[in-house]
This record gives C-alpha cells, structure tokens and sequence, in this order.
C-alpha cells in the first residue's frame, strides 16, 4: 500500500521541480550592470537612433537634438540594454531638415528631460525603445 503514495510524492516533486525551474528560466539574471562613457562606440549609435526615434514619433513641428547626456548604464542579461538619462532642446530645424541646427531661443525655447531604455544587438545594428519618459525641463 505504501508504493502507490510513494508514486504519488514522486510525481508531485517532479512536478514541482519543473515548475521552478521554467520559473528560473523566464527570470532575467543580470550577468553586470555598469556605468559606460558616452564616447564608447555603441553608445554613440545608440544615441542617434534614440535622437532619430525621439523626432519621428513627436508630434512637435521641430527636431530636437541632446544637449546633454547625464549618465548612461549597460545592463547585459540576455541581450544588451542601455538605460540613458539625458536633456533634449528644441531646434530651428523643421520635421524635414537634417541639418545639425542650431537651439531654439526666446518663446520657443523647450527643454526636455528624458529616460531612455533601448535594447541593442550592436553587431547586427539592431535597436529598440524599451521605454521612454521625457518631462519638460
């Protein structure tokens, strides 16, 4: 009589084993985070495409270009992120222009405040806006 509750254990630990480790398994377990500087490489392109996203999903008339970066941190998991923390300014520059312009002055000087969090495949040029918050400065 006692082999068929031993079964029954068994099963149940077995399966509660394998619930665990898909648990596990979907967790992200970051491998590092760190500080990176804003001249490396793969910062530098991440920045233009968060620039080039910023401008082309704003409904304002005119571009905005960053003024400055105040910290940017790596976080490797499965994939790469770069979590930015920067300040955009509004440019004389219209949608259309691509021209590096120049800031906005007087009444139409805006000043934003944004975080970026953007997933990278640098080697296969492949970019994505996680989340992105941007309050006026």
């Amino acid at each position: 009589m006692a082999r068929p509750q031993q079964g029954a254990r068994l099963l149940l630990a077995i399966m509660g084993a394998l619930v665990a480790l898909t648990y596990q398994t979907r967790r992200k377990t970051f491998i590092s985070v760190h500080e990176v500087p804003v001249s490396d490489p793969v910062v530098v392109t991440t920045l233009d495409f968060v620039t080039k996203d910023f401008n082309q999903k704003s409904e304002d008339a005119y571009n905005f270009r960053i003024v400055r970066v105040l910290k940017v941190l790596k976080r490797l998991t499965d994939h790469m992120e770069y979590r930015i923390n920067l300040e955009m300014r509004r440019t004389i520059c219209l949608k259309m222009e691509v021209n590096n312009c120049s800031f906005q002055e007087g009444e139409l000087y805006k000043k934003i405040d944004c975080f970026f969090s953007v997933f990278v495949i640098p080697w296969f040029e492949k970019y994505r806006v996680l989340a992105k918050n941007c309050t006026d400065g």
